[in-house]
Parts: C-alpha cells; sequence; structure tokens
C-alpha cells in the first residue's frame, strides 16, 4: 500500500512553494500548510482588486484557481514522484461573494490512485465565511 505524505511539513512546503507558478505569484499565493494525515495543503492567498469585477468581487475564474492549486498542491505533496496533474474535470461552486483581500484554500484528496485522483477544495475569506467549494478529478502523471 502506497504511503501518502511521507515527507517531513517544513520540506515539503519549502518544495512546493518554491516551484510555485507564476500565477499562483500574482494572487499572492503560497503554501501556508500540509496536513499528512488528512491528505491536505492549505494555501494562503492575499487578493488584490486587480483580479476583482464589482469593485471587489474576485471574478470567478480566479476563485476556481485558487481551489485548483489548492487541490493540485495536496496531490504534489503526497509524492516526490508527481511530476504533472492535468484536471479532466473541475466543478465549483460559488456560494458567497469572494471578495479581495486574505483568502484560505484548503484542497484535500480524496482517493488517489496511480493515475487518478480525485479530490475536493474549499474557500474560505479572513472572517472563516466558507465562499466556495470545488471538486475535480485529475490525472496523475508520475516520473519513470
Amino acid at each position: 500500500m502506497r504511503q501518502y505524505f511521507y515527507m517531513s511539513e517544513p520540506s515539503v512546503i519549502e518544495r512546493l512553494n518554491a516551484n510555485r507558478p507564476h500565477f499562483i505569484q500574482m494572487l499572492g499565493g503560497k503554501v501556508v500548510a500540509v496536513d499528512h494525515g488528512e491528505q491536505s495543503c492549505s494555501f494562503e492567498f492575499r487578493v488584490s482588486r486587480d483580479f476583482c469585477h464589482s469593485i471587489d468581487v474576485v471574478q470567478g475564474g480566479f476563485v476556481t484557481v485558487m481551489l485548483d492549486a489548492a487541490m493540485s498542491h495536496a496531490v504534489f505533496a503526497s509524492g516526490e514522484d508527481i511530476i504533472g496533474l492535468s484536471s479532466l474535470d473541475i466543478n465549483t461552486t460559488y456560494l458567497e461573494p469572494t471578495r479581495a483581500g486574505c483568502l484560505h484554500a484548503v484542497g484535500r484528496i480524496v482517493k488517489c490512485s496511480y493515475k487518478t485522483a480525485f479530490l475536493e477544495a474549499q474557500l474560505h475569506n479572513s472572517d472563516g465565511l466558507l465562499t466556495a467549494t470545488a471538486s475535480s478529478v485529475a490525472k496523475v502523471v508520475r516520473k519513470l
């Protein structure tokens, strides 16, 4: 049986932040926690109004990006042999307006096989209000 999240948390967080794509940096995003038992990855985003419509409401595509980043990084944190992840399906549910500022996304592995991952995520604002959720199915690419 494959053991997930076998690396120590500080080294995982450091590796994930060192390799984060530029678009995550543009959204003020960084990994802040990896929970081995929950198979989850937590992000903090500091989103400016540059990503908003209606003054301070974050555009829905960027909300999905934050949720997707948290879900995919939960998979990347599960092992150094994972070199890629491609979304096959992603569903975002918008529960409340997500406003610019400090946001917290948590992505979790529901189930992961050698080639397929089932994932879910939640996005909260700085007051702890749940603003959006997502679920995804992704293709896992591993080192040969």
